[in-house]
């Protein structure tokens, strides 16, 4: 799983993005990785987590998968959040799931030049960072059923693909140069 590109993201040369989405399935290290690439580029990071409705986190800590109606004003609140920093200038990452086509369609509505990195995965490993994790409301049962929905990102979208099984720091260096590199 080597690092590539969907369609390389565009912007001015010399500029981060104003808006990146690390995105993927639970237990792929949005968290992390978004946290640590927020401060590598001097942004903002947005926990997309912390704006899940509470009746969101109910359902998925009982171990009930969202649908894609539930997800919506989730969706919702990260767009806006993003296009509230995006648009007073600030440069922003966000850790959101995005696990669909139509879920990184919705978030573009609020911003079209969002660049999704994916941090790819497999289900063995998801499961065992899950099932580690202390404190979260994300039970290990449920990333089967994130892996059931997932639509990596096409060929068409402003998107990049990370194996997420580097080391965080090696994430965020390989996600600067493809962005660096897609720039100039």
């Amino acid at each position: 799983m080597d690092e590539k590109t969907a369609q390389a993201p565009t912007g001015a040369a010399g500029s981060v993005p104003r808006a990146i989405v690390v995105m993927g399935v639970a237990g792929c290290g949005k968290s992390a990785v978004g946290k640590a690439l927020a401060a590598a580029e001097g942004v903002v990071f947005v926990e997309g987590d912390r704006l899940h409705p509470p009746e969101n986190v109910a359902r998925m800590a009982s171990g009930e998968p969202l649908t894609d109606q539930l997800r919506e004003s989730w969706l919702d609140a990260i767009g806006e959040r993003i296009a509230d920093l995006a648009g007073s200038g600030q440069g922003v990452v966000a850790a959101c799931s995005a696990l669909k086509r139509s879920y990184r369609e919705r978030l573009r509505g609020f911003r079209r030049d969002i660049v999704f990195v994916y941090l790819e995965i497999d289900p063995v490993t998801a499961k065992r960072r899950v099932d580690a994790r202390k404190g979260h409301f994300m039970p290990a049962s449920l990333v089967d059923s994130q892996f059931a929905i997932l639509e990596p990102p096409g060929a068409d979208e402003q998107a990049l693909t990370v194996d997420a099984t580097r080391p965080v720091a090696d994430i965020v260096s390989a996600v600067a140069s493809l962005l660096a590199g897609a720039k100039s």
